[in-house]
């Protein structure tokens, strides 16, 4: 029962065969390879646009070196308080923009509002020699809540950040459940919604190491070949990344991957829900749960060889404060989540919640 990440899921047996595949024979590296250059024309296949295309090995490079190419070492970058950029990538981010400063937004949820983003601005004048200028705005889809930024809140703050004069970065880490859940189309999603460059994932959805940097403004992209490589991305066998990404692209691959863990995650949260002392704080949009729940459960859950995270209070509103002997976990469901699995998860917590 390892609902710790859907980054402890290994590969997808298409994208192993497709690894194995690519194994044999001889071929050009850092990228010179016709798996790398097939995977760059499917990813504009894929979003309706000919873009600019980095493939790169984790999401922690392509969000960096992203950034890096939005923001001069004297800008401010907004993202949400709680985000990855922010709380999870041991300042990367920072160093890869040689000092730009991160300005974390309070938001409900994991969301940043178009009301919280302008009052930053409004705190960020442009011309003021002692403060960092205001340069991209980044969003997480899905956030670190687990929730979904709609199309037209995407647009929004696109919308408000474009005016401003900013860049406009979209985390994507979990790109494809938050695509499977709102039905949308990638080029829905991303630039038609104004992104300008976006950080595809695909490690958490079946993939061992590999991810996409997507500059839909190719403009932007001038410098970045050279990013990637002074970073240590650039790799010397680069065919392994192309052909992951085109094992996983194929045929709606990593679309199916996605509703799959979804799915489990709809299922999960939905058993939880219904047992009494268990409450859920956001809904389960996409294919992560966070569940409020007596402590004693969650002991006897970790007893039964459960794997999950406790999350601390991050985000939580008043309304859904911990009590003293209540825990609130975050639960990830990946493709390779069995039913039994959230059968037996939830059993024992209903099981844990029943003794008195």
């Amino acid at each position: 029962m390892n609902f710790a990440s859907d980054n402890a899921s290994g590969a997808s047996d298409k994208v192993m065969a497709a690894l194995a595949a690519a194994n044999s024979g001889a071929a050009m590296p850092y990228g010179a390879d016709r798996w790398t250059a097939q995977a760059e024309k499917a990813l504009c296949d894929v979003f309706e646009r000919d873009c600019a295309v980095f493939l790169v090995p984790t999401g922690t490079a392509a969000n960096a070196l992203a950034l890096a190419c939005l923001t001069p070492p004297w800008g401010a970058v907004f993202c949400h308080e709680h985000s990855h950029v922010m709380g999870d990538e041991c300042g990367a981010p920072e160093f890869h923009t040689g000092g730009a400063k991160l300005v974390g937004l309070s938001g409900g949820g994991g969301k940043i509002t178009a009301a919280v983003f302008a009052e930053a601005l409004r705190a960020f004048p442009r011309g003021l020699v002692k403060q960092v200028q205001p340069s991209a705005l980044t969003i997480t889809q899905a956030t670190e809540s687990g929730t979904l930024y709609s199309l037209a809140e995407i647009a929004g703050l696109s919308g408000a950040a474009h005016d401003a004069g900013l860049g406009v970065h979209m985390d994507g880490a979990r790109f494809a459940n938050a695509l499977a859940a709102l039905g949308a189309s990638p080029a829905e999603m991303s630039w038609k919604a104004g992104i300008d460059v976006l950080s595809f994932g695909a490690s958490k959805n079946g993939t061992f190491c590999c991810e996409a940097v997507i500059f839909f403004d190719k403009a932007r992209a001038a410098d970045f070949a050279f990013r990637r490589k002074r970073a240590g991305h650039t790799l010397s066998k680069g065919r392994l990344l192309g052909a992951q990404a085109l094992a996983y692209l194929d045929g709606g691959h990593w679309l199916d991957l996605a509703r799959a863990a979804n799915a489990s995650a709809a299922r999960l949260a939905s058993g939880l829900a219904a047992i009494p002392g268990t409450r859920l704080p956001w809904p389960c949009e996409a294919n992560e749960v966070f569940a409020i729940l007596p402590r004693r459960t969650a002991d006897a859950l970790r007893a039964a060889g459960a794997s999950f995270y406790d999350w601390g209070t991050r985000g939580l509103t008043a309304k859904d404060a911990l009590k003293s002997d209540e825990v609130l976990l975050r639960l990830v469901a990946s493709f390779a989540t069995s039913g039994a699995e959230v059968d037996l998860f939830l059993a024992t917590a209903r099981n844990a919640a029943a003794r008195k």
